[in-house]
């Protein structure tokens, strides 16, 4: 039996965790209170770490955690604590960047899978061997590779190799940027990026220090360090014919929509890739629509096929875009009735048309036709914040269903 490649998924809190492993992942990567890279991105307590890693094995699936910060004297303290924590509460694997930490976690705890995370800058054959020749099991490949040096790197190295496929791409090499730290105080290497990169810049020469020069057409300022997203959802059977061992998300700071409807694309994609590769192509478009529904920047292959050039980056606005708004997600169906309990996470009325996409049923649309409150109360708007109500649903629908409407619906 062939062996598919792995769908690694980003979960920031314990809600993205099962929400990502019901829509598909084989693995998430989580970040618990401290030792991690996304300091606002949630994360896990030791409880909610528990309770994670008994969903996930309870469906088979993998946990890992990040430790990857690049540790100063005054960090390493408590690690040794922290991944006997970690190693008795069975998750499958570390991700680390620095080769201090690297060290502690495989003296602390030698049985521990160790990865070695993308801010490591993986971008030869030879440093993966070095990581792989001290006792890593997995490396992250940098985003600074190409479809050529990554099969090259496959051909070399007998060790499990991950890279990203998709999510935001950071103007720094590989992660690693002092702009955070210079300009606001915080950290970017040890978790607490500003993003500096993404904000409106202009021109200033020294001699005209109140004069500012814009470096683009538009007089508001320019983004001129905002990368596009990376997708290589269109390249997905290079990918994997490359030899990965890991297809990774990124986004441990997105929303529950995001990872659901990312995560699910990737799926179809993988499973069909092993199935019926001939028909991948015919569904190219319909996966590519599907994209643009969840908050994304305009996408980019990113240095896959080529070296990026200036339009592989946005310059007017830092913002993310989305053709459809996230309404709802179904916590209950009943059969016998027809009714579903939906918790509000949006706008949502009566009358508006609304797509429902499932973790395993096909997707469909309707009509809102009917809501009920929890008084029994038949209502036209739920606009109270997660506010549950009964709604009529034409089709079957499964719980952690999710309800879209297009951005234009009011």
């Amino acid at each position: 039996m062939i062996e598919k490649v792995e769908l690694l998924a980003p979960a920031g809190n314990l809600e993205k965790l099962k929400i990502a492993i019901i829509y598909g992942a084989d693995a998430v990567y989580i970040g618990g209170k401290k030792f991690g890279l996304r300091t606002y991105g949630g994360n896990f307590s030791p409880e909610e770490m528990q309770e994670g890693i008994e969903f996930a094995h309870s469906k088979n699936k993998k946990v890992y955690v990040t430790v990857n910060i690049f540790a100063h004297n005054n960090d390493l303290g408590d690690l040794p604590e922290y991944i006997l924590e970690l190693e008795k509460l069975q998750v499958d694997g570390v991700l680390v960047s620095d080769l201090g930490v690297f060290s502690i976690v495989r003296s602390t705890a030698p049985d521990l899978p160790v990865h070695i995370s993308t801010q490591a800058n993986n971008t030869n054959w030879a440093s993966i061997k070095a990581w792989t020749d001290m006792g890593a099991q997995r490396v992250v490949l940098a985003r600074e590779l190409s479809l050529r040096e990554i099969k090259k790197i496959r051909e070399k190295c007998d060790v499990e190799l991950e890279m990203f496929v998709h999510g935001a791409m950071c103007i720094s090499y590989s992660g690693r940027c002092v702009m955070s730290n210079y300009m606001t105080g915080r950290d970017s290497n040890r978790g607490a990026c500003a993003q500096a990169c993404r904000w409106k810049y202009a021109l200033v020469e020294s001699q005209r220090p109140d004069e500012y020069f814009p470096i683009e057409e538009d007089s508001n300022g320019t983004y001129i360090f905002n990368s596009k997203d990376l997708c290589l959802l269109p390249y997905i059977k290079d990918v994997i014919n490359s030899g990965v061992n890991s297809l990774k998300i990124e986004g441990r700071m997105k929303s529950i929509y995001y990872v659901a409807g990312i995560v699910k694309i990737y799926r179809e994609a993988i499973d069909m890739y092993y199935a019926s590769p001939e028909k991948m192509d015919a569904q190219q478009k319909s996966w590519q629509e599907a994209l643009t529904k969840v908050s994304h920047r305009q996408y980019t292959s990113g240095f896959f096929i080529d070296k990026p050039t200036g339009d592989d980056h946005v310059y007017n606005t830092s913002a993310c875009t989305q053709t459809a708004d996230f309404v709802g997600m179904v916590l209950e169906y009943d059969e016998k009735s027809g009714y579903a309990l939906v918790e509000q996470r949006n706008n949502m009325k009566t009358g508006q048309r609304i797509e429902v996409f499932q973790p395993n049923l096909p997707a469909y649309e309707q009509e809102i036709s009917e809501m009920i409150d929890e008084d029994e109360n038949t209502i036209l708007v739920a606009p109270h914040p997660q506010q549950k109500v009964r709604m009529k649903m034409q089709q079957p629908v499964e719980p952690f269903a999710m309800l879209r409407r297009d951005i234009t619906t009011k």
